[in-house]
């Protein structure tokens, strides 16, 4: 059975390092990264390279694209997948509204569980504690990503917020 768990965080808060911490102590000696970076700026092509120095050499690896739950099914069948920057997935599939954003985190929940992973982790963005976006389209994909994250929170066996690098339970046992 998948234990499915969801790290959330704002920008730099350490929800990624935790996120592997947690796939990398769990024992899967098959695990799969699901990445939705793109490279092609300097600055994300840092960003990719420094994840990619702290994930053992051993993890397999699947770019997303803007094919999210399609790269999930192709790690189907592996001990552990870690799914990171589900935000980044919202932001590139430009979701029409809320419904559409809560349905994507159902596939998205759904791919993984039928996967099954002994452990599932997707780590997301928190967005709605931050500035206040000062366009339309800002404020539509905090809300959409709002929804989002509530959607696989509803179904996650765990929740994780990380702040400064420490995790706080916000739903399931620390583990």
């Amino acid at each position: 059975m998948t234990h499915l768990l969801l790290v959330v965080g704002g920008a730099r808060s350490g929800k990624s390092a935790y996120a592997e911490q947690r796939v990398a102590g769990c024992g899967a000696t098959d695990v799969v990264y699901v990445a939705t970076m793109l490279p092609g700026e300097p600055d994300v092509d840092a960003r990719i390279a420094a994840h990619r120095a702290r994930r053992p050499t051993s993890w397999a690896t699947v770019e997303a694209g803007g094919e999210l739950v399609a790269a999930v099914r192709q790690a189907a069948g592996h001990s552990a997948v870690l799914l990171d920057g589900f935000d980044l997935a919202v932001a590139l599939a430009h979701l029409a509204d809320d419904d559409a954003a809560t349905r994507l985190a159902g596939d998205v929940g759904t791919a993984l569980r039928e996967g099954a992973p002994s452990l599932a982790v997707v780590v997301s963005a928190e967005v709605g504690m931050g500035v206040v976006p000062s366009s339309a389209a800002g404020v539509a994909f905090r809300d959409r990503l709002g929804a989002a994250n509530q959607a696989l929170a509803a179904g996650a066996d765990e929740v994780v917020l990380v702040v400064a690098g420490l995790p706080l339970w916000l739903k399931g046992a620390p583990g």
